[in-house]
């Protein structure tokens, strides 16, 4: 369980709360919840809704609009502008092939029949051209190495100048070229290092990549698909100008003939000629200003670069920003203007993901991990990943692709996993996916887990294929998905049944004395043995029969508790490790078999205690004192066996001396208490020191609240059972405390805790076995009890006990190791000493 986790509430208001939360950190040396006390669940859960309903609420979220929304707009201007000389353009041949061609092409000028010709001509060439310049434009940006580089290269000049010119008049033909080492500063060098490499190394395939198909065998350069669409561009450029300059020829000339009277045949020549002219510039201006917009939004506005840099997408260049573009403005152009409006950049790459080529998976998966990562997409894009079960079986896929050619992608699959994992309903999704489990496993590389001869081949012959392989960070990743899955009670039933996936996480906590006390180890070799005890820690926990049977099948697994031995002995600059393997020992001890195991592993215990009893630690690390106090009060808990190998250590003294410590006394005190409890009759002279602690617990019982009266009563109740009848009254007398006093005291805290509270569940049985104890010891006391009260106080319990009562230890609100003696049966033995005053007394 994690000790961090907020306790829960024993039935007051929130303030009341926190004030009791903070004395138990004061009282505990800042631990949470524990294993001795229920945890209510729900309280993380509103706790982390709360949260989420916060993030969901930031303004950033709301009130800013998506990058990508300028594009759109950009597409619907673009494309009313082009529609709008395609209608013009399309009058203008109607005009020109029915009226003046059709109904005066004889009556027609020279001069005026081939100009129209010639327009005709021209502008169907640029129509040809406009209407496969989107295609190309296309096929121009599935590269991602490039688009269009090697045409540049191509075109050097020895003048400066003319190279600038050239790429300034080239730019607009694929809307902007990638931006050159020159032009930016990357982020994040080390990727993109291992992209650029990975790129140059890429093994041909049995078809042909699209931009680099030469179309005709000479002069390749040229005639590769990838650079038609400038091709196309610069032809539709000149056509309209010619077409305009043409046209204006004409209208400013205004000499279409001479009509002379009584000639019908040409008396509508000159208007019908106005009429063409006229169209047919006004046609091509207006493809010309829809070019001139163009490049002022692309070229000077730098609208597109604007949008990469607030989408995050700079380090991988414009090839996505590009392609999203393109595919917007097709849509507008091919269909209703409107239909690019609805495109967006999560629809897009998730549109991609699905695609069965290389370079569009690649796109989409980019995509969706930064929009995953950034803090101002991230909600809205899980939520959409989140339910469309295709794209999340897609990722969940690719977590089984071991290609080193398709690493970046597979480690994109399972960014993205891993922040869709952190929203519970998400990560019930991903779970329930078939072989979801086995995709995660499929993760994890360890060392230990191969399966032979073969697999160490194969193993070394990826490293040598791809060098850069990042195996560790995959460990990483697939650690960090399962330790969000394990949130989930259902996910971890499913965690244990994966075949092979419990002995993976194991072996990743295996951390020996040359890793923990190198001091130049890797920060990424400590993090993955961390994710892997923390999401041992989680399974462990797990509440119910499925943590019943996870616990059983971790601690069969011969690595686990050696590793954390391991982890106990050499951890020691690495608190945050031993803390959680601290843990996971704690929640282990929940089933007796894996309790004496631990207990017969050499040195745990004798571990334990060295960290128990460590002095100047720093303030922050106390914690990992208290935990191993858990993990020992645990191991005790009825186990003959560990209390005698605890005696054999011969740290009764320390842990007498531990009760003045505000950080140990409350584990201390239960130490103590299991010992005297569960050690058996032939180990009463090893603790008859106990008694020593008696004063100390007798005071504190009359002086303190809460947990740690609590454990001082259930300790008091049973180290006076070591004490003989004239030892304890000494006792008494020397402490200044008379027995009526500690009677009154005992009959306060019964009516302080008229219900079984969740905080300190046991003190109503700890009084009363201390009250039985005072009225077998002395006749005396039951004339006192009697005379305050006790017998109402005892009814008062029965008529309000609770299972609550019955458990030493609970797992979330379920209760474990169950009390020999039950409630009922204590009070009941109490009630008849109170009415039986002949009932003799007893010394222990």
């Amino acid at each position: 369980m994690d000790s961090g986790s907020p306790e829960s509430l024993e039935g007051g208001g929130s303030i009341h709360w926190k004030i009791i939360d903070m004395n138990k950190l004061s009282e505990n040396g800042g631990s949470g919840s524990t294993i001795f006390e229920p945890r209510i669940e729900v309280n993380d859960t509103i706790e982390k809704k709360e949260s989420s309903n916060a993030h969901c609420a930031s303004p950033g979220r709301s009130t800013l609009p998506a990058p990508e929304k300028k594009l759109t707009l950009f597409a619907l201007r673009l494309a009313i502008l082009e529609k709008a000389a395609s209608g013009l353009g399309t009058l203008g041949f109607i005009w020109a092939t029915v009226v003046l061609l059709g109904g005066f092409a004889i009556t027609l000028d020279k001069t005026d029949f081939w100009f129209i010709t010639v327009i005709l001509l021209i502008e169907g060439g640029r129509i040809f051209s406009r209407s496969h310049e989107l295609e190309w434009q296309h096929q121009a940006t599935w590269s991602i190495t490039g688009a269009g580089r090697c045409s540049f290269r191509a075109l050097k000049s020895s003048s400066h100048f003319v190279i600038r010119t050239i790429t300034a008049i080239f730019r607009p033909i694929s809307v902007l070229r990638p931006q050159s080492h020159n032009d930016r500063q990357l982020t994040g060098t080390t990727r993109v290092a291992r992209l650029s490499n990975r790129e140059c190394r890429k093994m041909p395939t049995r078809t042909w990549t699209t931009p680099d198909v030469p179309l005709l065998p000479y002069a390749p350069w040229i005639f590769l698909s990838k650079n038609i669409s400038k091709l196309l561009y610069w032809l539709q450029i000149l056509s309209a100008s010619a077409c305009v300059t043409l046209s204006l020829m004409r209208l400013i000339e205004h000499n279409y003939g001479e009509v002379h009277k009584g000639d019908s045949d040409k008396r509508n020549r000159k208007s019908a000629l106005h009429i063409f002219y006229l169209l047919a510039c006004a046609e091509a201006l207006l493809f010309l200003l829809e070019k001139a917009y163009w490049e002022w939004k692309v070229i000077y506005s730098k609208l597109l670069e604007e949008v990469n840099r607030e989408c995050g997408l700079e380090d991988y260049g414009m090839v996505p920003i590009k392609r999203f573009f393109y595919d917007s403005y097709s849509r507008c152009v091919n269909g209703s203007i409107f239909d690019g409006l609805k495109m967006d950049m999560v629809s897009f790459a998730m549109d991609l993901l699905s695609s069965d080529s290389y370079e569009e998976q690649l796109i989409g998966a980019r995509i969706l991990e930064i929009f995953a990562k950034s803090s101002r997409f991230s909600y809205d894009t899980l939520q959409k990943i989140g339910i469309s079960i295709s794209v999340m079986e897609r990722l969940v896929e690719m977590l089984n692709w071991k290609d080193p050619q398709e690493e970046e992608i597979r480690q994109s699959a399972a960014e993205i996993l891993s922040k869709l994992a952190g929203k519970k309903q998400n990560s019930l999704r991903v779970a329930g996916i078939p072989g979801a489990m086995e995709s995660i496993s499929a993760l994890l590389y360890t060392d230990r887990s191969s399966g032979g001869a073969a697999d160490e081949i194969c193993h070394k012959r990826i490293i040598c294929d791809q060098e850069n392989y990042e195996f560790s960070k995959f460990n990483h990743l697939g650690l960090l998905i399962l330790k969000k899955l394990a949130r989930d009670h259902d996910n971890c039933g499913k965690i244990g049944n994966t075949r092979g996936l419990l002995p993976k996480i194991i072996d990743f906590t295996h951390a020996g004395e040359r890793l923990l006390r190198d001091e130049n180890v890797a920060h990424s070799q400590i993090m993955i043995v961390k994710r892997s005890l923390q999401v041992v820690k989680m399974l462990a926990s797990t509440a119910g029969t499925t943590g019943k049977l996870l616990r059983q099948e971790i601690s069969e697994i011969v690595f686990t508790i050696s590793n954390i031995r391991e982890i106990l002995q050499y951890g020691e600059n690495y608190p945050d490790l031993q803390k959680l393997g601290i843990e996971i020992l704690t929640s282990l001890a929940f089933e007796k078999e894996a309790t004496e195991r631990i207990g017969r592993t050499g040195g745990i215990l004798k571990e334990l205690f060295h960290i128990f009893f460590k002095q100047g630690m720093p303030e922050d690390q106390k914690c990992v004192r208290v935990v191993a106090g858990e993990a020992l009060a645990m191991l005790a808990l009825e186990s003959e066996r560990n209390c005698y190998i605890i005696l054999k250590l011969k740290v009764v003294e320390k842990l007498i001396a531990a009760l003045e410590d505000p950080v140990l006394r409350i584990n201390s005190s239960r130490i103590l208490r299991n010992l005297c409890t569960y050690s058996g009759p032939d180990r009463f002279p090893q603790l008859k020191g106990v008694t020593a602690a008696a004063p100390f617990v007798l005071k504190a019982i009359m002086s303190v609240e809460n947990k740690l009266q609590e454990v001082m009563l259930g300790l008091a109740a049973q180290i006076f059972k070591f004490m003989t009848s004239q030892e304890s009254s000494i006792m008494f007398e020397k402490n200044g405390i008379k027995e009526d006093e500690l009677a009154a005291r005992l009959i306060q805290i019964l009516r302080q805790y008229q219900y079984p509270s969740i905080k300190v569940p046991r003190i109503r049985r700890f009084v009363i076995e201390l009250v039985i104890w005072m009225m077998r010891e002395q006749e005396r006391n039951v004339h006192i009890f009697k005379d305050l009260g006790m017998e109402k106080e005892l009814e008062s319990v029965i008529d309000t006990t609770s299972e609550l009562e019955s458990f030493n230890t609970f797992s979330g609100t379920v209760g474990l190791s169950r009390h020999s003696s039950k409630m009922h049966s204590l009070v009941d033995t109490a009630l008849e000493l109170l009415t039986d005053e002949s009932n003799p007394v007893t010394t222990f």
